[in-house]
């Protein structure tokens, strides 16, 4: 049976703001415990799925990546009820085979960001989540069964290391991660993944390559301009695969029952006696399915 409960949420990163497949919409300004979120969230439909669209940097890219409130943000989409994320971000290739144009179905990351705040727990209520898979294996058949239809050329797997920013790699920077086997780099996927799966929402990253870092011998170095480019031919492509996308998200059985809805079984190492109720407060939508177990 499906499960009708379903809403879709995209992150658009750089160079996707809008889709005008979109029906119903409205932009709609969301609270949070922890802040403000990159900008309002655009409520929508798109063949029939609900949809919640939430510019990462904010409309016109007002936000640096250090900058955005990551906490505010998935707190913001798991409180209106959001069951599945589509991260669509901007990334240089660390590979000869990954060229500017083609799409990653991102499904490890390297983590090299040192000032963002990384998780929804604090003092009063410690847990630790699995990150060994990051993002949803189930959700990700689907983006390669989309892109597929759309004849968008697509990596099954790659690593993303996750740089603070804002500048771009130096080349001895860009170097040292092709040893480490790390195959696209970018400034927003972290810790944004980590707290989706604190959150319990199936996270998916499409990574749209840009360029090739700097450490392409033949290529020059990165700049804004040929960014740019790039990225508004990718952007008409990952329209098409969200649409793509919509008709697998509605007729799949296992939303409910995916192992990213579980992510805080036994994650939480707080005695029950030492819990703070401050802070479970604070939590109240990253706990709701915990919360409405225990009464």
């Amino acid at each position: 049976m499906k499960n009708n409960n379903k809403i879709l949420g995209i992150i658009g990163g750089s160079g996707l703001y809008d889709i005008e497949e979109l029906k119903n919409k409205k932009w709609v300004k969301v609270e949070s415990a922890f802040g403000t979120p990159s900008d309002e969230i655009l409520f929508a439909e798109l063949d029939g799925l609900q949809i919640r669209f939430l510019p990462r940097h904010g409309r016109g890219h007002i936000l640096t990546p250090s900058n955005i409130n990551y906490k505010a943000n998935i707190d913001a989409l798991k409180s209106i009820g959001v069951t599945e994320i589509i991260s669509i971000s901007a990334v240089g290739s660390l590979r000869e085979d990954f060229f500017p144009g083609d799409f990653v179905l991102v499904d490890q990351f390297v983590d090299r960001t040192h000032s963002r705040e990384s998780t929804f727990f604090q003092n009063g209520l410690v847990a630790h989540v699995s990150m060994a898979h990051p993002v949803c294996t189930r959700n990700g058949r689907y983006i390669l069964e989309a892109a597929k239809l759309e004849r968008i050329k697509i990596h099954k797997k790659g690593t993303y290391i996750v740089m603070e920013g804002p500048q771009f790699s130096s080349k001895a920077e860009s170097e040292i991660y092709r040893k480490w086997e790390c195959d696209v780099i970018g400034m927003t996927n972290m810790p944004e993944a980590k707290l989706a799966r604190e959150a319990e929402i199936c996270y998916t990253s499409v990574a749209m390559v840009t360029d090739f870092d700097c450490w392409h011998p033949n290529h020059d170095s990165v700049t804004v301009d040929a960014i740019i480019k790039v990225l508004t031919e990718n952007a008409a492509n990952a329209k098409k695969l969200i649409k793509s996308f919509v008709p697998f998200i509605i007729n799949d059985n296992y939303s409910e029952t995916c192992v990213c809805k579980k992510a805080l079984d036994n994650a939480i190492i707080t005695s029950p006696e030492n819990k703070s109720k401050e802070v479970i407060d604070k939590l109240s939508s990253i706990l709701k399915r915990l919360n409405n177990n225990s009464n």
